[in-house]
């Protein structure tokens, strides 16, 4: 997958990928997110995020509504612990519409206190949606647990109390401090030439001067492996056990990338599936995924099970963990699971939002974007003993943390 970049004279970068669709996409990466704020700003990358689509200083809230929807586009955001994302999706000969538009949100937006005033309820409604979902509140509670006191422990979504002190100066304040020209990315992909891309980049993107000064990132420190139990009233147990796994930078990643894939990734054939669910009938739901932030990152196994079954689900999911540490995959189910692995990363580019949303997350953070055929020399360099290495160092039973809804 060819690409195109450039650097604007402010600092903002562009990335475009040419595509013959008719469907364009266009928006901004920003390195900004949860860990970025301040003590008495949690859950603000979040509002922010929601209050882009509230007012500039040229649009009211319809407006930005209908700016893509009356021809046929869509206006997409979300937010992580380390960056936010804001784009549209439309037809391509709206492509200037939608830089226009994208430009507007980010660049001009001002924070009215009356849409302040209503969003905060919209996010309170949304906190209380998410506490109903135990099966999601389990992975920020075990990222709390793991990274105790750290902003990138801390619940994206933030707490009453701290939606509370929002107002537009603290927006604003957020906004001029970290959503400055080097932190963020221009991402396209459509049919408009790569040299109109650039002119409207140019037009509506590089009179952006802000200078702000950003919080300087410290990496967490973990809390030593324990075990939590947390009492809430479900008819299941939700278990979520995991350990301190490899940053985004670490060449190590692809190991445990491929490994994850064998034990408990979207396969149905995979080990955890298998063991509990297929062979056992003990659970509906489980899991198991790898989160590389800039400095650190998690591995954590899920499951939900009726409570009696805890303890023989707990058992079996350290059992198949146990395996890996013990013992070298053969030469056939290497073959096997690399070939499972690559086919399903050639599937996922199938995907054009999930590429370009992908593709614009590397270039923020590599400031370049690998191609498909890269990553499988990648995938196709890793031995049995890398995967044993992997295992030892992560799935070491001294290191794992266990964190129990009850």
């Amino acid at each position: 997958m060819s690409y195109n970049a450039a650097t604007l004279s402010n600092g903002l970068r562009i990335i475009h990928l040419p595509s013959l669709s008719s469907v364009s996409y266009c928006g901004f990466a920003v390195h900004a997110g949860t860990r970025d704020e301040a003590a008495d700003e949690q859950g603000m990358a979040h509002f922010i995020e929601h209050m882009l689509f509230k007012g500039t200083s040229k649009r009211k809230a319809w407006h930005i509504l209908n700016c893509m929807e009356h021809v046929g586009g869509e206006l997409n955001a979300y937010t992580t612990k380390e960056e936010t994302f804001v784009y549209s999706v439309f037809l391509s000969q709206d492509f200037q519409r939608a830089v226009e538009l994208m430009s507007d949100l980010l660049f001009h937006s001002i924070f009215p206190d009356k849409a302040i005033e209503r969003e905060r309820d919209v996010i309170l409604d949304e906190i209380n949606s998410y506490k109903d979902s135990p099966s999601e509140l389990i992975y920020d509670e075990f990222e709390n647990m793991v990274f105790a006191g750290h902003p990138i422990g801390k619940n994206i979504l933030g707490t009453p109390e701290s939606l509370e002190s929002f107002d537009t100066d603290k927006c604003l304040s957020f906004m001029n401090r970290l959503y400055i020209p080097s932190n963020i990315v221009f991402f396209s992909s459509g049919s408009t030439p790569f040299d109109k891309v650039l002119r409207y980049a140019e037009k509506y993107m590089s009179e952006t001067s802000r200078a702000g000064v950003q919080l300087p990132r410290h990496s967490p420190v973990p809390v030593a492996p324990s075990m939590q139990v947390i009492h809430h009233d479900t008819y299941q147990t939700h278990v979520t056990i995991g350990s301190i796994a490899y940053n985004l930078y670490d060449n190590h990643r692809d190991s445990l990338f491929f490994l994850n894939n064998i034990l408990g990734g979207p396969g149905m054939n995979n080990r955890l599936n298998v063991s509990l669910r297929e062979k056992n009938g003990l659970v509906y739901d489980i899991e198991s995924n790898v989160t590389n932030y800039t400095d650190t990152g998690l591995f954590t196994v899920y499951f939900g099970c009726d409570p009696k079954n805890e303890d023989r689900c707990t058992s079996l999911v350290l059992r198949e963990l146990r395996k890996f540490r013990e013992m070298k995959l053969t030469h056939n189910q290497m073959e096997m699971a690399r070939k499972q692995l690559t086919g399903q990363v050639a599937i996922a580019a199938e995907n054009r939002e999930s590429s370009i949303l992908n593709v614009a997350k590397s270039y923020l953070h590599f400031n370049k974007y690998e191609e498909e055929s890269e990553l499988f020399k990648r995938i196709n360099a890793i031995t049995s003993e890398d995967l044993l290495t992997t295992a030892n160092e992560i799935f070491d039973e001294s290191k794992l943390y266990r964190l129990v809804f009850r």
